[in-house]
């Protein structure tokens, strides 16, 4: 069941992400500037967040199994048009329909989560969301095929795969009607809780660490081609140090969890982001200093290797983040678990379609790359505000009431 459902979501997860590769050649073919590519890029990331609530939910009534195997037939025929379209609007209007593929994460998120108890829930959707590795397998598949066979051919590979995959999904799982949610449960009670401050918590932490992921993931090929002069292969291939340990590492994500609780986990993996980011954001400078000898040059620049290595360390921070999340989603809400993911993935995922979309606004509007890292760096220091202030009563608490219970004595 585990490895049927994280192969499909891989190959789920690589379709979403096309357009971090194939927009490139799309971009310079009809001369789009940095604002209109990221529309470009984040236009399946729209429709993929928007229907992981009515997803998850679906889920929970019906099943993962036959709501996975039907989200992914539905966007066959839409990846194979892609190849055919020639106007802007086109692809756009295609690739909301492609974009259903990253809804299939809150469909098995839960469908996997219930058949594990709940102290190995953590590592089992760790596993299954390093499904998120997809990304990286797009930036080593897609420039290949580009560069031997013209972009135009990457689409009707991509619906082959789809249709494929889908096919053997249907073969090798399984339904049990126990996972099913009550038919008395109806739509308006599952979201209820939308009124739980706890959820809109979760979103935001997501938003950074999945959100940032695919914006990053759909930015960094064409970053290095502008910032650093490479050609699409090195570009993809560089990008894919980020990309990869992104989604790989969630499983390993998902044992730290289980082992050392979703909060210190996500505390930490904010320090992390909070620290690379602010070194990533700094774009290069020239100085001029003067000394007793006379003006003195400085250039201070991040070179595209440290770069890299810095970009590594963000992926697996948020690798680890991504499944620690998920962590406090199925310790609080186990008997709720599709629409809670749903509207958690569901900001996740606009986190990840607004992201290119300033990024390249940004862009066009200071001409400083870096301030794309500027922006991330912004809302890890909202989410580490917040998790302070949230979580300093609840760890209080037991001190609180071990002085009680002694002066009691």
């Amino acid at each position: 069941m585990l490895v049927s459902s994280t192969t499909a979501f891989t190959i789920c997860f690589a379709i979403w992400m096309m357009f971090a590769v194939l927009g490139i050649p799309i971009k310079k073919s009809l001369g789009l500037n940095e604002t209109e590519f990221g529309l470009l890029a984040a236009m399946p990331v729209l429709s993929g967040s928007l229907v992981r609530v009515p997803l998850g939910i679906w889920c929970d009534r019906f099943g993962g199994r036959i709501v996975f195997f039907v989200l992914m037939l539905a966007t066959v025929i839409p990846i194979y048009l892609i190849g055919r379209a020639t106007a802007y609007w086109q692809f756009l209007a295609l690739g909301l329909f492609v974009g259903l593929a990253g809804g299939s994460f809150s469909v098995g998120t839960p469908y996997v989560a219930r058949w594990f108890p709940k102290e190995r829930r953590g590592l089992a959707m760790g596993i299954f969301g390093a499904g998120n590795s997809g990304s990286a397998l797009t930036k080593f598949v897609a420039p290949a095929i580009i560069t031997a066979f013209g972009w135009q051919m990457l689409p009707t590979v991509y619906a082959a795969t789809m249709l494929v995959t889908a096919l053997a999904f249907w073969a090798f799982t399984y339904s049990d009607p126990s996972h099913l949610v009550s038919g008395s449960v109806t739509f308006g009670q599952q979201l209820k809780v939308l009124k739980d401050r706890r959820v809109w918590r979760y979103c935001q932490y997501y938003s950074v660490v999945f959100g940032g992921y695919v914006g990053l993931a759909l930015w960094m090929t064409k970053y290095y081609v502008a910032e650093y002069g490479f050609d699409l292969k090195l570009a993809a291939l560089l990008a894919a140090c980020f990309s990869l340990p992104g989604g790989v590492l969630r499983a390993l994500g998902g044992w730290i969890s289980d082992r050392y609780g979703a909060h210190k986990v996500t505390w930490a993996v904010m320090w992390v982001c909070w620290v690379c980011f602010f070194l990533l954001s700094y774009p290069p400078t020239a100085m001029v200093v003067k000394t007793v000898n006379g003006d003195m040059t400085l250039n201070l620049s991040v070179s595209p290797w440290m770069f890299t290595g810095l970009l590594f360390i963000v992926g697996t921070a948020m690798a680890v983040g991504k499944a620690s999340v998920f962590k406090f989603i199925a310790d609080d809400f186990s008997d709720n678990i599709g629409a809670v993911s749903g509207v958690v993935g569901l900001a996740g995922g606009l986190g990840g379609f607004i992201l290119p979309i300033m990024f390249g606004a940004l862009v066009d509007l200071t001409g400083v790359r870096s301030s794309a890292f500027m922006l991330l760096y912004g809302t890890v220091c909202v989410s580490l505000v917040w998790m302070h202030f949230s979580f300093r009563p609840s760890a209080t608490a037991p001190a609180v009431g071990s002085t009680r219970q002694a002066a009691a004595a």
